[in-house]
């Protein structure tokens, strides 16, 4: 079934796949409705989601990757079109985007890829490895909170400027280049907080899927 979208006076066959990257350390539903929100919003013909190999900005996950991998999958078993994508886990060292969306460009040629970040993550922008080429491979797309406003610095000002875009349908209409800014729900989730739950015995439920809650019992993950 092909799915549409009205996009101002265009309406088009959805074409555009979302990347969705993170630890997953562990899934929860704050990733999960932010992917709901792109899929619905930017009519997504597909969301890939990525659990990251080797961060190369931060602490290396508590869970294993084939671990996180398998709370992924839980997560999104039942969601038609959402692809647990293993890329990362599977290549040595450190895990840097702009080789992720190399692969994924060989792969699907002149596709539109949308890579989706958070905010925190999209004013570091200048901070991540070749940055300047990921609008090379891919649109960026921000999930923001409602009334946010971006006041990036002066590097990633002057990037911005020219590629912002006010419709979603010009992010159909190239392969990649342009970015938008996406209000998202809100779910105040943290997996650093779901982890200290479950360290001291609490309940992490209604945080994540219960697929997930019922894996970490079985696999003793987070208790100390």
């Amino acid at each position: 079934m092909r799915r549409w979208t009205a996009c101002g006076d265009h309406a088009q066959a959805a074409s555009m796949i979302g990347i969705l990257g993170g630890t997953f350390d562990p899934i929860h539903f704050g990733h999960l409705r932010t992917g709901m929100d792109m899929v619905q919003a930017l009519a997504l013909r597909e969301l890939r989601l990525l659990p990251c190999g080797t961060p190369p900005h931060r602490a290396p996950p508590v869970a294993s990757g084939a671990q996180r991998l398998a709370m992924v999958r839980l997560a999104v078993a039942d969601e038609p079109g959402w692809v647990v994508d293993t890329r990362e886990l599977e290549r040595p060292g450190p895990s840097y985007m702009v080789d992720t969306l190399r692969s994924l460009r060989a792969e699907v040629g002149a596709t539109p890829l949308a890579l989706i970040v958070g905010t925190d993550a999209f004013l570091g922008l200048p901070t991540w490895h070749r940055w300047l080429q990921l609008g090379e491979l891919a649109h960026i797309v921000v999930a923001h909170r409602p009334g946010w406003v971006p006041e990036p610095r002066a590097a990633l000002a002057e990037w911005l400027e020219p590629r912002v875009v006010a419709d979603t349908a010009a992010l159909h209409a190239a392969a990649a280049g342009r970015v938008w800014f996406q209000e998202v729900t809100q779910l105040d989730i943290a997996a650093s907080r779901i982890r200290a739950l479950v360290a001291a015995e609490r309940s992490a439920r209604y945080l994540l899927p219960d697929a997930v809650v019922d894996y970490l019992r079985a696999e003793n993950l987070y208790r100390t």
